[in-house]
C-alpha cells in the first residue's frame, strides 16, 4: 500500500529524480564551512526559546506595582514589561534558562554571521556567480543587528532604556526627515508610550519573517550554485570533493545542531547575562554609569563617544555631531560591504568567468591587507565602548583616553593595512613545495633506515644469529 502510494504520488509529481539528485549532492568537509550552521541552528534555537517567551511577556509601559518574589525592588513603580520580565525570571519554570539561552543563542547568532562573512570576504568566496548571495548574507547580518537590539531593548530596565535613548537621538539627528523618522518608531517624543509594543511587534514579527525568507533565498541560492572549496588533490572548478548529503553529511549536521543546542543550553544555565533586576526599571531622569551595549552595536557606540562635537550647517539647517557617527558611518560601512564584490570586480577585471575555488588571503595582499585594516578600525571603535570602565580600572582621564583613541583610529588602521599586504606578498612568494614523505627500508641487520640512504653500506654488518 505505501508503495503504491508513493508511487502515486511519484508519477505526477516526479519527486524521485529530485530526492536522489538532493540526497546524492556533496558538501565540502572544511571545518570553516560549519559557520553558516552555527548560525542556522543558533537561530533555530532563537525560535524555540522565543516561542516560549512570547508566552510570558507583557509588551506595555502600563505602570504597576511590582509584589513578586524579588523582594529588593518589592513596592517599586515599574512598567508591565519590567515587572513581567521579572516574574519570568524569578517565577516562571525554566523562564530564566530560557531568558538567557535566547540571549546567549542571539549573541552566537551574530558573532557566527560575522566571522562566516569574514571567511567569505577573506577566501573570495563572494565572486562571480555569487554576488547576489552575498547581498542577501549582508542583509541578514544587518537584520538581525536591528532584531537583536530590539530584543534587547524589549524588558524597559534602566540599561535598554538608555539605548533607546540613544537610538532616539541617532533618529533625531538625520537631516530633513529626522523628526519624522523618530515618530514613526517611537510614535511620540522620547520615553514614549507605543515604542515597547512597537518594538515587539517588530521583534517577533517583522524581522523574524524576513530573516527567515533571507535564510531560505539563502539556502536555495546556496543549493542552485554548487559550493566553492579550497585548493585542493582533486579539487577543480568543475567539482566538488566532500560528503554527500546522505547519509553522511545529514547526519554529522544532525548531531552539530545538538552539540550547538547544548552549548547554549549550558550556557543559559550557568552564565549569567543580562541581569536585569540589577539594572532597575528605566526612568528618563536617571543615567546609567557604565552603561555596555550588546557586542555587536559596541562599535556604533564606541564612534559616538570618540567623534567630537562638530555641528555643520548646510542648506539652513544644522547637522549635529551624532549624525556623522551614527547615521554616515553605518551608512557608509555597509555600503562598502555591500558593493565590495563590484568594487573588486572592477578593479581586478575578474568578473569574465566564475569562480569555484577559494583564494588563501595570502593570494591576495591587497584584499587582506584592507580587511585587516578594516577589523582593527571596528575593534577600536568596540573598546572605546567602554572608555569609562578602562578609564576607571586603570585610573586614567577620560578626556585623554578618548583623545587617545581618536589618534589610534587615524594611524592603526592604515598601519595594520600596510604591515599585512607586506606580509601577505612575502608569504605568497615563498614556493610551495610538495616534499614528499621519505621511503623507509629495512636493511639487513634489521634497523630501518630512509630510502636515500638505503645505498649505503650497514655499519653493523650483516645480522647475526639471535641472542
Amino acid at each position: 500500500m505505501i508503495k503504491r502510494a508513493n508511487r502515486w504520488f511519484d508519477d505526477r509529481l516526479g519527486a524521485s529524480r529530485f530526492v536522489r539528485t538532493a540526497l546524492n549532492k556533496v558538501f565540502p568537509d572544511h571545518w570553516s564551512f560549519m559557520l553558516g550552521e552555527v548560525a542556522l541552528y543558533s537561530f533555530v534555537v532563537l525560535l524555540l526559546t522565543g516561542v516560549y517567551l512570547s508566552f510570558f511577556f507583557e509588551p506595555s509601559l502600563k505602570e504597576v506595582v511590582y509584589d513578586g518574589s524579588y523582594r529588593p525592588l518589592a513596592g517599586v513603580e515599574m512598567s508591565q514589561a519590567y515587572e513581567s520580565t521579572l516574574r519570568l525570571s524569578f517565577e516562571v519554570r525554566a523562564g530564566m534558562v530560557m531568558r538567557q539561552m535566547h540571549h546567549w543563542a542571539a549573541l552566537v547568532f551574530l558573532a557566527a554571521i560575522v566571522v562566516h562573512v569574514g571567511r567569505v570576504f577573506f577566501t573570495g568566496a563572494f565572486r562571480r556567480p555569487r554576488e547576489l548571495n552575498w547581498i542577501v548574507g549582508c542583509s541578514l547580518l544587518v537584520l538581525s543587528m536591528a532584531n537583536g537590539f530590539a530584543g534587547y531593548s524589549l524588558p524597559d530596565d534602566q540599561l535598554s532604556g538608555t539605548g533607546l535613548r540613544i537610538a532616539y537621538s541617532i533618529a533625531l539627528s538625520i537631516p530633513v526627515g529626522g523628526t519624522w523618522v523618530a515618530y514613526l518608531l517611537f510614535g511620540g517624543e522620547f520615553p514614549a508610550e507605543s515604542i515597547i509594543s512597537r518594538l515587539f511587534v517588530i521583534h517577533v514579527l517583522l524581522l523574524p519573517a524576513a530573516i527567515l525568507a533571507l535564510l531560505g533565498a539563502h539556502m536555495a541560492i546556496l543549493w542552485r550554485q554548487k559550493h566553492t572549496q579550497f585548493k585542493g588533490p582533486g579539487k577543480t572548478e568543475d567539482n566538488v570533493v566532500g560528503s554527500r548529503l546522505w547519509p553522511s553529511y545529514a547526519l554529522k549536521s544532525t548531531g552539530f545542531f545538538f552539540l550547538v543546542a547544548a552549548v547554549l543550553a549550558l550556557l543559559g544555565g550557568l552564565a549569567q547575562i543580562n541581569p536585569i533586576w540589577l539594572y532597575g526599571p528605566f526612568r528618563a531622569a536617571d543615567v546609567s554609569a557604565a552603561s555596555q551595549p550588546d557586542w555587536y552595536v559596541g562599535w556604533l557606540d564606541g564612534a559616538l563617544r570618540v567623534f567630537p562635537a562638530w555641528e555643520i550647517r548646510a542648506f539652513g539647517r544644522t547637522v549635529p555631531s551624532v549624525f556623522f557617527p551614527g547615521v554616515l558611518l553605518p551608512t557608509v560601512s555597509f555600503g562598502l560591504l555591500f558593493g565590495w564584490p563590484f568594487i573588486e570586480a572592477r578593479r581586478t577585471k575578474e568578473n569574465d568567468r566564475e569562480y569555484h575555488l577559494l583564494d588563501r588571503p595570502r593570494e591576495r595582499p591587497v584584499r587582506t591587507g584592507i580587511g585587516a585594516g578594516v577589523i582593527s578600525f571596528y575593534v577600536l571603535l568596540f573598546f572605546a565602548a567602554g572608555s569609562d570602565v578602562l578609564a576607571t580600572v586603570f585610573d586614567v582621564s577620560v578626556t585623554s583616553l578618548l583623545v587617545a583613541f581618536r589618534v589610534l583610529l587615524l594611524a592603526l588602521p592604515p598601519v595594520v593595512t600596510y604591515v599585512t599586504y607586506r606580509l601577505c606578498r612575502e608569504a605568497d612568494a615563498l614556493p610551495d613545495e610538495e616534499v614528499a614523505p621519505p621511503v623507509v627500508v629495512r636493511t639487513a641487520s634489521g634497523g630501518y633506515v630512509t630510502a636515500d640512504d638505503h645505498d649505503h653500506p650497514d655499519p653493523t654488518g650483516p645480522a647475526g644469529p639471535p641472542g
